[in-house]
């Protein structure tokens, strides 16, 4: 019916066409434009250690009062958390497009200041750090060894003293981290608890010698450990999250 009204009227088609144009090309004017316009959720991540407790130990020490208190902030709509083997935390808050990130910064810290009465004192000494960052993984470096002269633990040392700390200058870098094949030169020391009690002393007085050894070559002194594979995913949603 309308059809056949504007086949029999072209002129009055034509008038229609070139007001609902021009109409369209008035509105553009009008219509908001940004450089950078927001079309991915804001995260903020959140990272905290526990040195010598296993994925199981962070998971109940450290992950727990920290998602009992971030649970439940303003714009949230998830928030997934990880636990490895060589007691490192990582949780990731993603709130709502358009949220204020600077706002929902404040109030993840916030909320993680009430929960420091209930972390080993271990944790708060090494510090927790809450970053605007998103945890997607934009690019990836590989580093080789032509003909295999190094070996993975050499590599790994290089790329953490000589590389990571360059790329994370670049500007518009978030942060650069090993995250396949990560090893670090490390120090195991066996005590004999037969000499210990003779001595008189325990393991804790034997602590602070190797530490002060540390503090001489920070480069191989203070990196303990190596990585583990083995880690603990928990991942919590809003009831109202779409």
């Amino acid at each position: 019916m309308f059809a056949r009204f504007f086949i029999h009227r072209p002129v009055f088609a034509i008038v229609i066409s070139l007001v609902i144009l021009i109409a369209g090309g008035l509105s553009i004017l009008a219509l908001p434009i940004a450089q950078y316009p927001e079309i991915t959720p804001p995260q903020i991540q959140v990272q905290a250690t526990y040195t010598g407790a296993r994925a199981q130990v962070v998971e109940e020490t450290v992950a727990a009062p920290i998602e009992q208190e971030v649970n439940g902030a303003e714009n949230m709509i998830y928030m997934q958390s990880k636990s490895t083997n060589d007691g490192r935390y990582v949780l990731n808050v993603t709130f709502r497009v358009g949220a204020d990130i600077d706002i929902a910064s404040v109030d993840i810290q916030n909320r993680i200041s009430r929960a420091n009465s209930r972390l080993p004192s271990e944790v708060l000494q090494a510090g927790i750090t809450v970053k605007k960052q998103s945890p997607d993984i934009l690019q990836v470096i590989s580093l080789s060894s032509p003909g295999g002269a190094y070996d993975t633990i050499f590599l790994s040392n290089y790329a953490a003293i000589n590389i990571l700390d360059q790329l994370s200058r670049i500007p518009g870098v978030g942060s650069a981290d090993i995250v396949v094949g990560k090893r670090d030169y490390s120090m195991r020391l066996w005590l004999r608890p037969d000499k210990l009690a003779k001595l008189g002393i325990t393991g804790g007085d034997i602590r602070p010698a190797p530490r002060a050894q540390g503090a001489r070559l920070p480069v191989l002194g203070q990196r303990q450990g190596t990585s583990h594979d083995h880690r603990r995913v928990r991942e919590h949603h809003r009831p109202d999250a779409p």
